[in-house]
């Protein structure tokens, strides 16, 4: 998968929250944030930003590995997010051995629309490495689930989320930023973190709350 996403663009988001960046895709017309269900499982070495990788999941009893998030952890660019849709399945769709090749490869991180596994030797050997999920389960997708397309159009935690769109995540949640939007949203993500910074400066100086909020319109 190629991206044109610069390493300047990816050292910007860094600097942002997902909060002013959700603000930010909505002042477009559309939701950018996933469900809160898909959180912080490892928090790895900070904010998790980079171009999306998607891989399609569906229920399935074939013993079958899952193949096309083997290519995509195998095949993607250095600093792309593995997205794996799978709508909320109660399996780990992530392990240590994924995590493993993940690292070696120069993945970013990965979003699960569903499980991860091996929390605690992931944690152990691979510190750095973020995942976002719905929560950490033993259970296989072998024989549950199997993979039917990589970069693809995928639905996310609610969102629509195509390669190439960029992934911003943190403590908060994650934010899917159309490709095509990310310049303007950041342009206006960062003047959102602006005026937060001059509200809250103006709440300490005042002690009031509301005249902040008045003055700035913003909560």
């Amino acid at each position: 998968m190629t991206t044109t996403l610069s390493a300047d663009i990816i050292t910007a988001f860094r600097s942002i929250s997902t909060a002013s960046v959700a603000d930010a895709v909505e002042l477009g017309g559309r939701r950018g944030y996933l469900s809160g269900s898909v959180r912080q499982m490892l928090p790895g070495a900070g904010r998790l930003v980079g171009p999306a990788a998607t891989v399609l999941e569906v229920p399935s009893p074939d013993p079958a590995p899952p193949a096309h998030a083997l290519r995509a952890i195998d095949e993607s660019e250095p600093g792309s997010v593995v997205c794996i849709a799978a709508g909320g399945a109660d399996v780990a769709l992530w392990g240590g051995l994924m995590s493993a090749g993940a690292v070696a490869n120069r993945v970013a991180g990965a979003v699960l629309d569903g499980g991860v596994r091996d929390v605690e030797e992931i944690r152990r050997d691979y510190p750095d490495f973020p995942i976002y999920a719905r929560g950490s389960v033993p259970a296989t997708t072998v024989g549950r689930y199997r993979t039917v397309s990589l970069n693809e159009p995928v639905e996310l935690g609610g969102v629509a989320v195509r390669p190439g769109d960029l992934i911003v995540a943190d403590a908060d949640g994650v934010v899917c930023v159309p490709s095509e939007s990310v310049a303007a949203v950041l342009e206006a993500a960062l003047e959102i973190e602006r005026r937060e910074r001059e509200q809250t400066a103006l709440i300490l100086e005042s002690g009031s709350l509301r005249g902040g909020i008045e003055k700035h319109g913003r909560i």
